[in-house]
Formats: structure tokens, C-alpha cells, sequence
């Protein structure tokens, strides 16, 4: 059977984790089969340390559900490094990480998925709208044609890590080893096969890291 990951690093969302994962289930078991065979996945939350009953509301699910897994930090590890981690936990073909408050909608799995099956090795979703302050998305320009001067390989510009990752770039991420990871970077610098879809994130202040978003990495 095809098998997906999928990655949420989470703190202080007890409101949004149990609607996430209806929805990512949902979303998911209504796949087209590949091959006849029906997709199966597992789901990964890495909690930071969250104080507002996040993480016994994902143990009940994970009681409920063997494919909801839970990975509890034992203090806040910072936006970065804890879905990094866990992306590298994930098993599967392919590895989706999406953010955990709903700004990445899990209704695009499905583009996902059939751009990876079109041979995408990486299928990154890039915001189109938001909901930002004027000035922070004209500075965030800037920010991106500064490095798109000092670097060699531009970055995606308005990726903030939602996406999907094939295997053989989840492997290449773990042998690479860094401890503080700047993954939108990385993603770019290895150089794989990649399709960028337009993602309308709608809730929540888009773009700088936040960690209820947790995908800002």
C-alpha cells in the first residue's frame, strides 16, 4: 500500500489538533487508490513543551488512532529545529509537513500527492494571500533579493516549509546532520525536481514565526 507521513510541530493548540487531524484524515482516506491499493499514512505532532493541555489531547487521540503518533519535547526546542526533527522521524515515500493551526489547508493534500506522482521529488506550497501587515510583506521582499544576491541558489520566495518530500530528500536532510537547520535554504540548495503550488493560508498572521504556525522554518 502507498504510505505518507505527515509532520505538524505544534504549542498551545489545544483548540486546533483534533480538528487537524479529522481533517488530514478525512482528507486522506478519500485519495484515488493508487494501483488499487488505498493510501496509508501515519502523523507525526512534536509538541515544544506546550502548556495548555495540547499534549494530553493528542495522547487521547493517539489512544484512538494508531496512525497519530506524538512526539513530546521536554522544553520549547525553538520553531526551527522541532519539525525539522520530526520530519526526519517521519516514515513514508513521501513526508508532508503542514502547520498545525490550519493556515496550511490539508483540502491540498490531494495537489500534493498528484504532483509527486507526476514526478515532483519536492511539492512546496507558496502563499498567494496574506494577511500581513503591508509593510512586513514589502520588508520580507527585501529580504529575499538581498539573499537572492549573496546566494547562489534563490530561495522560493513565500515558502514557509509546507509541502511534500519524497523519501530520497528526507534521507539526503538526515545525512547532512545540522544541528540547527535552515531548511527553506536546504530545500532550495539540493537542487531536486520541484513543483510550486499557490497555498491560501487563512488563519492566523502569516510569515513571521509564530509558534503556533510551526512551519516557519
Amino acid at each position: 500500500m502507498p504510505f505518507l507521513g505527515v509532520v505538524s510541530g505544534c504549542y498551545n493548540e489545544v483548540e486546533n489538533v483534533e480538528d487537524l487531524c479529522g481533517k488530514v484524515a478525512a482528507v486522506i482516506d478519500g485519495l484515488p487508490p493508487r494501483d488499487g491499493e488505498p493510501y496509508t499514512y501515519e502523523y507525526i505532532f512534536i509538541d515544544n513543551a506546550s502548556t495548555d493541555g495540547t499534549v494530553e489531547v493528542l495522547r487521547n487521540i493517539c489512544a484512538k488512532d494508531p496512525r497519530v503518533k506524538v512526539i513530546v519535547n521536554t522544553r520549547n526546542f525553538g520553531h526551527i529545529r522541532s519539525p525539522y526533527h520530526a520530519l526526519l522521524q517521519a516514515q513514508g515515500e513521501a513526508v508532508i509537513g503542514l502547520a498545525s493551526d490550519l493556515q496550511d489547508p490539508p483540502g491540498m493534500i490531494p495537489q500534493l500527492v498528484a504532483d509527486w506522482e507526476a514526478g515532483f521529488k519536492v511539492v512546496v506550497g507558496v502563499k498567494e494571500e496574506s494577511l500581513e501587515k503591508r509593510s512586513v510583506f514589502f520588508v520580507r521582499g527585501l529580504f529575499y533579493k538581498l539573499i537572492d544576491r549573496l546566494s547562489e541558489v534563490p530561495l522560493v520566495r513565500n515558502f514557509t516549509g509546507f509541502g511534500l518530500y519524497v523519501r530520497v530528500v528526507i534521507d539526503k536532510l538526515r545525512d547532512i546532520d545540522d544541528p540547527y537547520p535552515y531548511f527553506r535554504g536546504l530545500i532550495c540548495e539540493l537542487g531536486y525536481a520541484r513543483a510550486e503550488i499557490p497555498s491560501s493560508r487563512s488563519r492566523g498572521i502569516i510569515g513571521l514565526p509564530t509558534y503556533g504556525s510551526y512551519l516557519v522554518w
